[in-house]
């Protein structure tokens, strides 16, 4: 079987959603708790196969602080590492040879996608985005909007707290 097969054997055998917009690349959800969706390519190339997902945009604010805890993380993942495009937004990144795409190494790479991504989403979002969550939690309560997709915030973004 080729690389590509193989991935998509094991993509319709884990029962994710994907779609496959040209030859060799698969877009597949990968759904989560705090994160509720990463989007992530698995694209073969001549010599690899090349794992890419958005994590999240440039921060807001806190850099250092935010930029140096992805890079603390960097040294204790596998098969991934969080990286930056131009504009400073943050992807988990991935190359593995072709000969090491298996089932088991395709299940491996995703679940580490879908574990760092969402496992580290609530505590990147405060580091990064703290002043514009506590922005939008006044003016939720100043409305009576509802707080549902803020309350993993609430630590921080609760002034009653």
């Amino acid at each position: 079987m080729t690389p590509a097969e193989i991935i998509e054997r094991t993509l319709d055998d884990a029962e994710l959603q994907y779609e496959r917009p040209r030859e060799g690349a698969f877009f597949v959800r990968l759904p989560g708790e705090h994160k509720l969706a990463t989007m992530t390519w698995l694209i073969v190339g001549t010599h690899s196969l090349h794992v890419e997902a958005f994590f999240c945009r440039q921060p807001d604010e806190n850099h250092t602080e935010f930029y140096r805890w992805l890079l603390e993380k960097n040294g204790r993942m596998y098969g991934m590492s969080f990286t930056l495009d131009g504009t400073g937004d943050v992807y988990l990144v991935g190359r593995v040879a072709l000969a090491s795409v298996s089932p088991e190494e395709i299940d491996r790479l995703l679940g580490c996608v879908l574990t760092y991504s969402d496992e580290n989403f609530d505590k990147a979002l405060e580091l990064g985005f703290k002043s514009s969550i506590q922005r939008e939690w006044a003016w939720r309560v100043k409305r009576g909007e509802s707080l549902a997709n803020l309350r993993a915030f609430a630590k921080f973004a609760d002034p009653s707290r």
